[in-house]
């Protein structure tokens, strides 16, 4: 089994726990960025009860998740009264409930429909897969087809974005369990996203079916979880895939001061809670490391904190001068950073202010970017270029 030597964790653990100075390491740290120009929001959807994610069916109509535990569908610009039926028993608890939707690449053929979700009890619960198929307006045939292994108490961190291979297969996000004094196994639950023994602060890939893949990374290691891809992970709230390159981008959520963006490989470990720019919400640091041997620097760091969600990989035609870049929604700063690429380096930023919690981004079917925001009255808005733009 992967392991960190004891004597390391404890010494990183325990240098952590004093306040000192600002965070410094390898990894450039954004604050301020330009706004972005040329831009505009056109409303398309209001009335969404803190809306999580959205995906577009082939009809042109689109299924939008609420954490409140509705699967909604949108059809020539109208919300429909009426949920889709069907979903089995959410829990709706804290930052649980209703969360990603993702559609099979073959869901033309196949109708298949993947959700995750929290279930359990506020003191017995995990993230789940949940698979059905859409028929009219009801899910069909529902399965769950995973949960995470371990239950956990309270209502944090869940995760949990899906995202589709070329070789479909299905990676899925899954935080780290909460902040301390959370426990699992007798100590801070977040210490478990070191650990292959649980699913706690891990990437997973799995199959169609939410079985392993024989290929995957650890799977046959003594007592490690066979659907681990990455580990080391405090709360991924966003993946998105170059389609080019086929690089696979993640938004992660730190703690006080240490949001990152991670170039995501098989295999790896990204370092949570042992390497982090992170501090405790009442003050010292966490680690006093930023960087170690064998671990994965991001490749930025988000101080102080703008709560990443949703990410986007942007191709459109709408904005020529954005393709290629990445689109990550903020919690917290209520805007929407633009990540400018060149292959594999971040050469600069800049942000569109929404004035809204934005939980989700994604790129349209006409090209442009829409984003979901989280609040009791939530929007589904469309970014169009800026009237009287040459």
């Amino acid at each position: 089994m992967f392991s960190i030597p004891r004597l390391l964790i404890a010494g990183l653990l325990l240098v952590g726990t004093a306040a000192g100075a600002a965070p410094t390491g390898p990894v450039p740290l954004s604050d301020e960025v330009p706004v972005a120009t040329g831009w505009q929001l056109e409303p398309v959807v209001k009335g969404l009860e803190h809306p999580w994610a959205i995906a577009w069916l082939p009809d042109g109509s689109a299924l939008v998740t609420e954490r409140p535990g509705r699967l909604r569908r949108i059809e020539e610009g109208a919300l429909q009264p009426r949920p889709i039926a069907g979903l089995p028993p959410i829990l709706v608890h804290g930052q649980g409930g209703l969360l990603d939707i993702a559609l099979h690449p073959r869901f033309a053929d196949n109708r298949l429909v993947y959700l995750t979700a929290a279930r359990g009890t506020p003191d017995a619960n995990h993230t789940a897969v949940i698979r059905g198929r859409l028929d009219g307006e009801r899910l069909a045939d529902v399965e769950v087809i995973f949960e995470v292994a371990d239950e956990k108490t309270g209502g944090q961190h869940f995760g949990s974005r899906l995202l589709w291979l070329p070789d479909e297969t299905l990676l899925v996000s899954i935080g780290d369990g909460g902040n301390p004094p959370l426990a699992f196994d007798g100590a801070n639950i977040r210490d478990q996203a070191q650990r292959l023994g649980t699913h706690f602060g891990k990437i997973l890939r799995l199959r169609g079916d939410g079985s392993a893949p024989p290929d995957n990374p650890f799977r046959g290691r003594e007592g490690a979880r066979a659907e681990i891809w990455t580990l080391g992970h405090r709360n991924i709230q966003g993946l998105a895939r170059d389609p080019q390159s086929g690089r696979v981008w993640a938004s992660e959520h730190g703690a006080r001061g240490g949001d990152e963006l991670n170039l995501i490989e098989g295999g790896t470990n990204y370092g949570w809670p042992l390497i982090t720019y992170s501090r405790e919400y009442w003050g010292p640091r966490i680690s006093a490391a930023t960087t170690a041997p064998g671990m994965r620097d991001p490749k930025v760091v988000w101080t102080p904190s703008n709560a990443p969600s949703g990410l986007a990989f942007y191709t459109g035609d709408a904005f020529p001068a954005w393709r290629g870049n990445l689109f990550s929604g903020a919690l917290k700063f209520e805007e929407v950073r633009r990540v400018i690429l060149d292959g594999e380096r971040i050469v600069g930023e800049e942000r569109l202010p929404i004035g809204q919690r934005v939980r989700d981004v994604r790129q349209g079917p006409d090209g442009h970017l829409y984003l979901l925001t989280d609040e009791p009255n939530g929007q589904l808005l469309r970014v169009v270029p800026a009237l009287g733009r040459s």
